[in-house]
C-alpha cells in the first residue's frame, strides 16, 4: 500500500460493515448524548467529504495542517483525509501552553490549524504571535478554512511521502520534529499483525481499547494502524480513568488493551470486585513500563498477560521489542528477543561494545542494505541532530538495556535526561528553561524521581535569588508559575531548595551529581511534595 489512506480504503472495501471506531459514552459526555460509532464504510464516506473540502480549498501535497482535536473521531478522519492528498498532519497537544503551541505550529510551518471549538481562543492566541498568518478553524465548521493562495504542488504521493510530524521531548533545547512517512505508519500496521503467539490477531475481529493520546506514536501509529491493517476496531477513550476503566472494557467488548506502566499500579490500588477477571474476554495487554512488583499480581488478579515492549517514535515498529512468547520473565522488565527485522549493538559510554550480559546503550538499525528503512525520515530543520542520532550507522536510542545469554532484552535505565511521567516524555531542559523565568529563581536543575503510580515524577532543585526564602508558599508559587507556563504534567511535583548546584568547568550542571543531592535532601524541611496540588485542568479552553 502506498499511503495510509490507500490501506484504509482497501480495508473499507473488505470490511465495509465492520466496526472501525467506537468512543464509549463515558468519553463523549462533554459533546454527545451517547457513544460514537463508525463502520469502515461510514468512516470512508466522511473522509471523502473532508477530502473534497481540502482539495476544493486548494490544499495539496507538501503542505502541513495542525490538528488539535484530542481523542475525537475528527482526529482520525482528518488525518486520513489529509493523507489522501499528500498533506502532512501535525498533532498538537491541547494541554500545551500557548507558547508551546506556537513553537510547534510555527516550527512545522503548518498552513492552518483545525481545532475543537473549545480551543479556538487558545489556538488563535498561539498563532497570533507567529511571523506569518495561520488560520484557525473550528472542527465543526471545516468549510471556514480559507482557500490557499499558494500554487498547487505537483509532488507525487507515495510510501515515502511525509504523513506526519510528531514532536518529541529531547535532552536539549526545544522538542524535535520527527518526520514520519507513509511507509513508517504502514510498517507499524504490518508489525502488529505479524506479532503472533500471545499477540495473535484475528482478521476483522479484534477490538482494541486505548486511553492513550492520539497525538502520540502509540495511539496514532501503533494501535490505529494495527487495527486498520487487520480490519479491527479502535475503542478510543478520552483518557485513562481508573474508576470507570473496567466498565469501559466490559461494555465495549474489548479484546485487547493498550496500557502504560501507571495504569496497572492504579488498577491494583482499586478495591477488588467480584467480576474483575477478564480471562474470557481480553486476550492480552500491550504496553511498557509496568512496575516489576505489580506485573505478576496484575496478571493473576485480572486474568490476562501484560506484554511488555520497547519502541521509540524514531524507530517505529521495525526495531520494536515485544515479549510475545513464553517465557516472558514476568517482573524482570523483560522485553523479549530481537526480531529478524533489525540489527543492534549494546555499547558503553565510549561507544565500544559491552561484554555480553553487561548493560549499555541500545543502538539499532534495520537489517539489510537500508539501515533507516521504516524509521523516522529525519528531524525537521535539524540535520545536525539527525546526523548525531545516526552516528556510526546505528540509531542511538539513549536507553540502557542488557541482553542475557539466551538473547532476552531487559530494560535498565535511560541515559538521556528525559523524565517519563505517565507515558509523557518530559525534557528536563525544557522545564528548567521555563522555571528560570520565575523572578525568585536564580538557578535550577530538573530530574526524575520514582513515583509508584506515574512511573516517574518531575523534581526540581531550586536555588533562590537573594531576598527570597524557602517556604511552602514559595514552593506553591513556583508550581503555579509552572502550571501557567507549561503543560500541567511538566510542572514539578517535588521542589527541593538548595544553596547551590554542582557546576562543572564548562559552567554546566553536573547531571551525575544531581541524584546525590536529591537523595541527601529528600524528606527534609527543604523538600516540598506538591504532587497533590499538581492536577490536570478541568478544561484547557481559554
Amino acid at each position: 500500500m502506498a499511503t495510509c489512506f490507500h490501506l484504509f480504503s482497501s480495508r473499507a472495501a473488505a470490511y465495509p460493515n465492520n466496526a472501525f471506531l467506537h468512543i464509549p459514552a463515558q468519553a463523549t459526555k462533554d459533546y454527545a448524548h451517547g457513544p460514537v460509532d463508525l463502520t469502515y464504510g461510514e468512516a470512508l464516506s466522511r473522509i471523502e467529504i473532508l477530502r473534497r473540502m481540502y482539495k476544493n480549498k486548494n490544499y495539496s501535497a507538501g503542505r502541513r495542517i495542525a490538528l488539535m482535536l484530542d481523542n475525537r473521531v475528527e482526529f482520525f478522519l482528518n488525518f486520513l483525509a489529509l493523507n489522501s492528498l499528500g498533506i502532512s498532519t501535525v498533532p498538537v497537544n491541547s494541554q500545551f501552553s500557548t507558547e508551546e503551541m506556537s513553537y510547534l505550529i510555527g516550527h512545522s510551518e503548518a498552513s492552518a490549524v483545525i481545532t475543537l471549538p473549545r480551543y479556538m481562543k487558545k489556538a488563535s492566541a498561539a498563532c497570533a504571535v507567529l511571523s506569518r498568518p495561520v488560520p484557525v478553524v473550528p472542527s465543526d465548521e471545516p468549510g471556514q478554512l480559507p482557500a490557499s493562495t499558494a500554487a498547487a504542488g505537483d509532488q507525487q504521493i507515495n510510501c515515502d511521502t511525509e504523513a506526519a510530524i510528531l514532536y518529541t521531548s529531547g535532552t536539549t533545547g526545544k522538542p524535535k520534529g520527527c518526520i514520519l512517512s507513509n511507509r513508517y505508519f504502514i510498517s507499524w500496521g504490518e508489525w502488529y499483525t505479524k506479532l503472533g503467539n500471545l499477540a495473535s490477531l484475528r482478521p476483522g475481529a479484534e477490538r482494541l481499547i486505548t486511553p492513550l493520546p492520539a497525538h502520540h506514536q502509540n495511539a496514532m501509529a501503533c494501535s490505529f494502524m494495527g487495527m486498520v491493517n487487520s480490519g479491527g476496531c479502535i475503542i478510543q477513550l478520552d483518557s485513562f480513568h481508573s474508576s470507570t476503566w473496567w466498565e469501559a472494557v466490559r461494555d465495549s467488548k474489548a479484546t485487547i488493551i493498550h496500557y502504560l506502566g501507571v495504569m496497572p499500579a492504579m488498577l491494583l490500588n482499586m478495591p477488588e470486585q467480584p467480576n474483575e477477571n477478564f480471562s474470557g474476554q481480553i486476550k492480552f495487554g500491550l504496553g511498557a513500563g509496568v512496575d516489576p512488583k505489580h506485573h505478576a499480581r496484575f496478571e493473576a488478579r485480572f486474568g490476562f498477560p501484560l506484554l511488555e515492549g520497547w519502541a521509540m517514535t524514531e524507530t517505529g515498529g521495525t526495531a520494536c521489542l515485544m515479549s510475545t512468547k513464553e517465557p516472558r520473565n514476568v517482573g524482570q522488565r523483560c522485553l523479549g528477543k530481537a526480531s529478524s527485522t533489525f540489527d543492534y549493538r549494546i555499547v558503553d559510554d565510549k561507544g565500544a561494545d559491552v561484554i555480553p550480559g553487561e548493560p549499555g546503550e541500545l543502538l539499532v538499525r534495520t537489517t539489510g542494505h537500508q539501515p533507516r528503512l521504516n524509521f523516522f525520515s529525519a528531524y525537521y530543520k535539524n540535520p545536525e541532530a539527525t546526523a548525531e542520532a545516526w552516528e556510526g550507522g546505528y540509531f542511538h536510542t539513549g536507553d540502557v538495556v542488557r541482553v542475557d545469554a539466551e538473547g532476552y532484552f531487559y530494560f535498565v535505565d535511560r541515559r538521556k535526561n528525559v523524565i517519563r511521567r505517565s507515558g509523557e516524555n518530559i525534557s528536563a531542559v525544557d522545564v528548567e528553561a521555563a522555571l528560570l523565568q520565575h523572578p525568585a529563581i536564580s538557578a535550577c536543575a530538573v530530574t526524575a524521581v520514582d513515583d509508584e503510580f506515574r512511573g516517574e515524577e518531575v523534581l526540581s532543585l531550586v536555588v533562590l535569588r537573594p531576598g527570597s526564602e524557602p517556604s511552602p508558599a514559595m514552593a506553591e508559587s513556583i508550581l503555579n508559575f509552572a502550571l501557567h507556563t507549561l503543560a500541567y504534567y511538566k510542572a514539578p511535583g517535588h521542589i527541593i531548595f538548595v544553596e547551590e548546584l554542582p557546576i562543572g568547568a564548562t559552567q554546566k550542571v553536573k547531571r551525575g551529581e544531581i541524584k546525590e543531592l536529591v537523595t541527601k535532601w529528600t524528606n527534609t524541611p527543604l523538600h516540598f511534595d506538591l504532587c497533590k496540588l499538581k492536577k490536570r485542568p478541568k478544561s484547557n479552553a481559554e
